[in-house]
């Protein structure tokens, strides 16, 4: 068994952990009002109805192709949150952590080949073998 690839670590960890504090963020801020009104949670993680929703919404996606297009994932989320991170929406520190480690996990797994592909080229024909005692 080999072990899994940096991406997929990515996207079950922080899928995970996303998820837990966009569930936890609801029990300090459920309100969805303004998207800059937030609330300090869990020591100075700022949350609101939106990022709480936000939070749940890529965890769990990461938590569901961690196993099938985790690259995919580690690349698309470790891009968005380095945008929201410089954007300034939500914890900065955190986005930005997220964002960098998504990126590095996607830029350390290499891309799988296509089974699809290979299946696609021709195959060399060879040659029956002629049966033993027949000449031609």
């Amino acid at each position: 068994m080999e072990a899994p690839s940096p991406a997929r670590l990515f996207a079950a960890l922080a899928g995970a952990l996303l998820l837990v504090l966009g569930v936890v963020g609801f029990f300090y801020d459920a309100s969805f009002g303004a998207l800059d009104s937030y609330q300090e949670a869990l020591g100075g993680i700022e949350v609101n109805g939106w990022l709480n929703l936000f939070y749940v919404a890529v965890g769990s996606l990461g938590v569901l192709v961690a196993g099938a297009s985790s690259r995919t994932y580690s690349l698309i989320v470790g891009a968005l949150f380095v945008v929201l991170a410089l954007v300034g929406w939500g914890t900065e520190a955190l986005n930005l952590v997220v964002g960098l480690l998504g990126l590095a996990a996607a830029a350390g797994t290499p891309r799988a080949k296509r089974a699809a592909t290979e299946a696609k080229k021709p195959r060399k024909l060879q040659p029956r073998a002629k049966p033993a005692g027949k000449r031609a």
